[in-house]
């Protein structure tokens, strides 16, 4: 990672002077930075798989772990301006140092930097998956400021914004690196369904620890969903027990005291637990798809890794 990161740095220079530091500045290997890894230890798993060993297509591999990277911080630049955030990663967020206008531009500025490097990679295909993940981060959000009006439609709401906002960026990053490599389609599903059952697992651990976790742990402030007005799956699940959430939750916890009755409720509640219930069920999934690979060391780091995602949890 220490290779993928500088090359991020790197990428994000010969420009203005006063940009510079603002768009380097969530790039200095603070965060937890999931998502590279995972993909970079899978494309070494299925290079393993497929004895594959050119140094060219490891390259474009880690090229693909820099773009994704770069996507995802780009959001979160964009993210912190609208929500107003104080801090991230332990540190203030980039808002709080920059203003407003800067870190949008900044954010703009890093995901443009991503389509040199897909250049670099030279491959249609490639660029056609990463610009989908791109397609699908912006209908993820949208999807987010509304929900169903029942909650069956809300749940099933709640997944395909997940998947599209968070998953499908390492959903699709997997798949590329796959690709690269020279895998077929049955080999590419099963890296793009590693990708999305890690990815969706990873979304469910932060939704819990929304509620459970100090800020310290979680890098940014805690229970921060609902007063954004926002449902996540222990306030969905919780729901189901405790049906006066539901009203809460058409008016996006606006009314005086709505955040705190929920909060109390969805500790009382289930919904907690059966969120973590399926956090495991989608790691469970990812460990399957991925007993299908040969052994390799990056294949049992990746059986370690998923593990770790849920010991998050305890």
């Amino acid at each position: 990672m220490t290779d993928i990161f500088a090359g991020i740095r790197n990428a994000l220079t010969g420009t203005l002077a006063p940009l510079i530091p603002i768009a380097q500045y969530y790039f200095n290997e603070d965060g937890k930075a999931i998502t590279p890894v995972i993909t970079m230890c899978l494309a070494k798993a299925i290079n393993s798989h497929l004895d594959q060993k050119s140094p060219v297509i490891v390259e474009n591999q880690r090229k693909v772990c820099q773009i994704l990277e770069m996507i995802h911080i780009a959001g979160l630049y964009h993210d912190d301006v609208i929500d107003k955030a104080e801090s991230r990663r332990n540190k203030p967020s980039v808002n709080c140092i920059w203003g407003v206008k800067k870190p949008i531009l900044a954010g703009d500025f890093v995901l443009g930097r991503t389509m040199r490097i897909m250049a670099e990679i030279n491959n249609e295909d490639i660029a056609i998956l990463l610009k989908t993940t791109i397609d699908h981060i912006v209908i993820g959000e949208i999807m987010q400021l509304a929900s169903g009006k029942t909650q069956e439609e809300r749940f099933a709401h709640y997944v395909e914004k997940t998947f599209k906002k968070t998953a499908s960026l390492l959903a699709y990053s997997c798949q590329a690196v796959a690709l690269l490599s020279g895998s077929d389609s049955t080999l590419q599903t099963t890296a793009f369904q590693i990708g999305r059952q890690l990815g969706m697992a990873f979304q469910l651990v932060d939704d819990v620890l929304d509620f459970s976790a100090t800020s310290a742990q979680m890098g940014k402030s805690t229970a921060v969903d609902m007063t954004q007005g926002l449902a996540n799956a222990p306030v969905l699940f919780a729901a189901q027990m405790f049906p006066q959430l539901n009203a809460m939750i058409d008016r996006h916890f606006q009314e005086p005291g709505d955040v705190e009755t929920a909060f109390r409720l969805i500790l009382r509640s289930d919904g907690l637990q059966r969120t973590k219930d399926l956090a495991t069920q989608y790691c469970d999934e990812a460990i399957t798809q991925l007993a299908q690979l040969s052994p390799s060391p990056y294949q049992q780091f990746l059986f370690t890794l998923t593990n770790k995602i849920l010991n998050r949890l305890r």
